[in-house]
């Protein structure tokens, strides 16, 4: 059983999550996740920790409600118990200097990236991000992320916030300012990863992506988080989840994301019906 620190919403239906998890916490590094079960009959849910602090013996998850599982875990109080926490899994990003890395942030997908960002600029990166979201209250974590990183910049789909266009048009206008780029890594959506490498792969710029598939163990017996990456399946919980960009088949990825639609919204739809109004009678603030 691991006790709840804090919960509380940070952008609507995104939640920010403490837990006490002392051994996770000092063995953390970037780009690893956990699998959560919220109850003793709840579902396995995998997040990539977005920041962690050893001392306290404490790590933070960032998760948006997009099922019964999230909705369900959204509901907890500080106080609580979550049934278990099971990590670090996945390999660690590689962490080297290489000069200018350009970091690209896709709604939630910011939360992987902030420790991924901190760790390239305190080895003597210069990094520039970009993050993207629908509008400007969806953005998470930006103090966080300005601080962990030499420039900031903002994209929003419907122009509240910095670029009026998405993070590809701010990555663009890197490129043409004849900025030499080292490494681009992309976390975020399938499909905004897709086009930040079909972007990235014209001008021969390598890519890390941190791939988000339907995952069950996540120590890479069940195989439900396979992927196709230059041509060979691999299981991103145990062979990610960071994979060469320009090698991912992102529609294969995307079709296999799309299996239990059908399935997750008769369980929301039950959950709803058993608890109208909400579980928990509205957000943490």
């Amino acid at each position: 059983m691991y006790r709840i620190v804090d919960v509380r919403e940070i952008s609507p239906k995104v939640q920010r999550m403490v837990i006490d998890a002392p051994l996770i916490a000092r063995k953390h590094q970037p780009g690893q996740f956990v699998i959560i079960i919220n109850t003793e009959k709840g579902e396995r849910i995998p997040l990539t920790v977005a920041d962690k602090n050893p001392e306290k013996g404490q790590i933070v998850v960032i998760f948006q409600e997009v099922g019964k599982s999230t909705t369900e875990m959204a509901c907890r109080k500080a106080g609580e118990y979550l049934f278990d926490v099971v990590g670090p899994l996945g390999k660690a990003t590689h962490i080297e200097k290489l000069g200018t890395v350009v970091c690209i942030g896709g709604g939630v997908g910011t939360a992987p990236m902030h420790p991924i960002t901190r760790a390239m600029k305190e080895i003597g990166n210069e990094v520039i991000t970009i993050l993207g979201a629908r509008n400007k209250d969806l953005f998470t974590m930006e103090e966080e992320m300005t601080a962990a990183s030499t420039e900031i910049r903002f994209t929003t789909d419907d122009g509240s916030r910095g670029r009026h266009g998405f993070v590809t048009d701010e990555l663009q206008s890197i490129i043409d300012s004849g900025k030499k780029i080292d490494l681009v890594i992309a976390i975020g959506p399938a499909i905004m990863m897709k086009v930040v490498c079909n972007l990235t792969r014209k001008y021969e710029l390598p890519t890390v992506v941190s791939l988000n598939s339907i995952m069950v163990d996540g120590t890479g017996m069940c195989g439900a988080c396979r992927v196709s990456v230059g041509g060979e399946t691999k299981f991103v919980c145990v062979d990610g989840p960071e994979f060469d960009g320009h090698l991912v088949d992102f529609d294969q990825l995307m079709k296999r994301q799309q299996m239990y639609r059908t399935e997750e919204a008769i369980a929301m739809n039950k959950y709803n019906e058993e608890h109208p109004g909400g579980c928990c009678g509205g957000h943490h603030d």
